[in-house]
């Protein structure tokens, strides 16, 4: 790597990089800074706030869990092929990011209601989609899925196509060469993006309170104690759900870091395969 020399422009750089994370930095140590120990243990003991975490994690990782069955197809048919209305298509997915998320939930409400066909059917089935954990999955769901089918999209894009040809050429199935080759080697960016599905999911706020204001998710429950006891109360349930967030991140790229066998491990198991039958 080449060294580049403390001139004027690259210590501005240095400089202004230094004020982006102090501007990401300082809030939270500030926030941690002024909650005490005896403050975190107190809402840690807290029922309320025990079953909101637990609703949290729940609802964010079966949003996540069940999107993921469609978001990684169409992240690799967008990697993959290529036709008409392609780029529309990818500006669709991206609209459930900018739009506002209260936005969101009022349109997850019209088209989940009990007087839609798809509330209907909920009702038929024995679901109910408002103001239940079901209802809060599908809005974490709705904006955060665009994180994992770009992110996993790609991924994809970065396999080189050869390897896939080549593993149908030692007689591989397509299902087989998507399952051996195209995943393992996307497994990062597609791992990376069921993360950040998830962590957007548990952050969730505006959408979720318009389908469900209970049961409280962990965000929905820091604004009420916040409107209800204050500024204290409400950073002793931020910083400890931060701290559970954490150690589940820190978790998951402990077990992601894990290696898959390597690609020509995998061409030559496909080969040995071949030459067996």
């Amino acid at each position: 790597m080449p060294n580049h020399p403390n001139n004027a422009f690259t210590l501005t750089l240095k400089f202004l990089g230094a004020l982006s994370l102090l501007f990401i930095f300082a809030p939270m140590f500030g926030m941690f800074l002024d909650v005490s120990g005896a403050d975190l243990f107190d809402v840690a003991k807290d029922k309320q706030v025990q079953d909101s975490i637990q609703l949290t994690l729940f609802a964010a990782a079966s949003g996540t869990l069940f999107a993921a069955l469609f978001a990684i197809p169409l992240a690799y048919v967008l990697a993959r092929f290529d036709f008409w209305g392609k780029r529309i298509l990818q500006g669709i997915i991206d609209l459930p990011v900018i739009i506002p998320h209260s936005a969101a939930g009022i349109a997850i409400l019209g088209f989940v209601a009990k007087d839609t066909a798809v509330g209907q059917f909920a009702q038929f089935t024995g679901l109910n989609f408002i103001g239940t954990p079901l209802g809060i999955a599908v809005a974490m769901a709705y904006v955060s899925i665009p994180y994992l089918i770009n992110a996993a999209r790609d991924g994809f894009a970065a396999v080189p196509e050869r390897l896939e040809k080549a593993a149908l050429s030692l007689g591989a199935s397509h299902r087989r060469t998507f399952f051996s080759i195209s995943l393992p080697l996307a497994k990062q960016s597609v791992f990376t993006g069921l993360i950040m599905m998830f962590a957007r999911g548990m952050s969730e706020f505006g959408a979720v309170i318009i389908v469900a204001y209970h049961p409280m998710t962990t965000p929905i429950l820091i604004y009420e104690r916040f409107t209800s006891f204050g500024l204290a109360n409400a950073k002793a349930i931020s910083v400890l759900f931060i701290l559970v967030g954490l150690l589940i991140f820190i978790t998951f790229r402990i077990i992601t870091g894990t290696p898959f066998l390597s690609i020509k491990k995998r061409l030559k198991k496909h080969s040995n395969h071949r030459t067996e039958q």
